[in-house]
């Protein structure tokens, strides 16, 4: 007001092209101005290690800094769905060494019990002696002794953290405590042996069901292991065929065989899982425990496991790192055209030192691992290949020498990705962006997992624009610290934690 009353009385016109700020809108900019002035003093004064490293380095984020729960942080892969953002990248490090699965428990539990303290037979002690396995992680020392308890349970826990021995150890353990002892239970196997001769194959004490063929020939030579100091047997079944061939299975189970371990899932049909409702029973009544154990699971599981028991009564075990981006692994978002991905991974593969450990590049079709095959021939790139329209003969014996280090570089569909054991496995290359955010857990936890020599890391080429719709899911979680969004590891609100 005071420099249009100066200029009014020398008689000069205000310029034409002023635009008048209000003053609320202008102290507010001149606030957010001194604040960036502010943060970008502090980020040069406390350099140090960085939790997301962009090409741009204004957009990386030090791990000292925290994003709050409502703040909307700024994104490297904000303007990725614009064909000009061809080249960028952005990368998460590593913000600890170990897998969280083997970090030790809180200082007031002390070093945690041992397997030898929780109480486990001393024959499956001897079977994982042999099997070289020391403290239990985190998802054992969390799973076991609810479960030893009879309790049916929802168990959920990152990829790669133990999840197989949660649940094989306290079933093994059941069945050896009831009756007492090896013993006992080498005189049960041979009463059923000899009520088999007259009625038929005994029926198993125990039934594991898996998804894959291959992780159920990884869980069985695991079992078989745990189980031969204890006398027990594990009797292996195949699904995908008629139901007549599961049932020529069936009566050819040797007798006394305590666990039935298996890909059909038409077995639940027939498993008396009604007998008993979940949890300890009564004297004399019929009791069935029901374990679901998962990194992640699929929509309308409680409505399929309604159909064979009491899903209600569940109790949920879930570990502090379930559902969140793996700390100690290398994870690198690339932004390509479609084009110059097999330029990228022929780099990558040719870069990579003869000690780098095993490959494994993930596609989202069996036609794209084919394709990528025969590029790899062409290139003098010895591989194997693994989908899912291969017969079970040729898979299981792909997947047995991958695991054995044959063939180094292991080209697949997301079949390889759920709970196969690939410890060799140091990096993990996502040609195909990933059709959800479940399926880049799973993937990502095929590096870094418990055994592991060496943490590995993750390259993703990004190329879609729903592609992009995850990746800025994945920046936002990694950048808050928080887990990916749309998770759910529960059964129809089931009870508090415990056991």
């Amino acid at each position: 007001r005071r420099q249009a009353a100066t200029r009014a009385a020398a008689g000069a016109q205000p310029p034409e092209n002023v635009v008048r700020v209000p003053w609320a809108l202008r102290l507010r900019l001149q606030r957010g101005a001194r604040r960036r002035q502010g943060q970008a003093a502090v980020a040069v004064g406390r350099p140090g290690k960085l939790l997301l490293r962009s090409r741009r380095p204004e957009l990386s984020q030090p791990r000292w800094q925290t994003v709050g729960r409502w703040e909307r942080p700024q994104l490297v892969s904000a303007g990725w769905k614009h064909r000009k953002a061809c080249g960028d990248y952005f990368q998460l490090e590593p913000s600890q060494e170990a897998a969280p699965a083997l970090q030790a428990p809180p200082p007031e539990a002390g070093q945690g019990p041992s397997f030898a303290e929780m109480g486990l037979q001393p024959s499956l002690l001897a079977g994982l002696e042999g099997l070289s396995i020391g403290r239990p992680t985190a998802v054992q020392r969390l799973a076991i002794p609810a479960l030893r308890r009879g309790r049916s349970a929802l168990c959920a826990a990152e990829t790669g953290s133990g999840k197989t021995l949660a649940y094989l150890l306290p079933l093994l353990d059941g069945l050896l405590s009831r009756p007492e002892g090896p013993a006992a239970a080498a005189e049960e196997a041979a009463a059923e042996e000899a009520a088999a001769a007259a009625a038929g194959p005994a029926s198993p004490r125990g039934l594991v069901v898996l998804p894959s063929r291959e992780l159920a020939a990884q869980v069985g030579a695991v079992a078989a292991a745990l189980c031969r100091p204890a006398g027990l047997q594990v009797r292996g079944l195949t699904g995908g065929g008629a139901a007549g061939g599961l049932r020529r299975q069936l009566r050819a189970a040797p007798p006394g065989a305590a666990v039935l371990l298996g890909t059909p899932g038409a077995i639940l049909a027939h498993a008396p899982l009604a007998a008993g409702a979940p949890g300890p029973a009564g004297p004399g009544e019929a009791r069935t425990q029901v374990v679901v154990v998962g990194a992640t699971f699929p929509a309308g599981l409680s409505q399929t496991l309604g159909k064979f028991t009491d899903v209600g009564r569940f109790v949920t075990l879930t570990t502090q790192s379930l559902h969140r981006l793996p700390p100690h692994v290398q994870q690198k978002f690339v932004r390509l055209k479609g084009r110059d991905k097999l330029p990228e991974l022929l780099q990558l593969l040719k870069e990579r030192p003869a000690s780098g450990g095993a490959v494994l590049i993930f596609c989202n079709s069996a036609s794209t691992v084919n394709w990528l095959g025969y590029i790899l021939d062409d290139h003098k790139i010895k591989h194997l290949r693994l989908q899912g329209q291969m017969s079970a003969a040729a898979r299981a014996g792909i997947f047995a020498s991958f695991q054995k280090g044959d063939v180094s570089v292991l080209i697949c569909t997301d079949l390889a990705s759920r709970g196969l054991d690939t410890r060799s496995v140091q990096l993990v290359v996502n040609y195909d962006f990933p059709d959800t955010l479940q399926d880049y857990l799973h993937r990502v936890g095929r590096v870094g997992r418990v055994g592991s020599k060496a943490p590995g890391a993750v390259v993703s080429f990004v190329t879609h624009r729903w592609d992009v719709d995850l990746v800025r899911k994945i920046e936002t979680a990694a950048r808050k610290r928080t887990g990916l969004p749309g998770m759910d590891s529960s059964i129809n609100n089931p009870p508090p934690k415990g056991g």
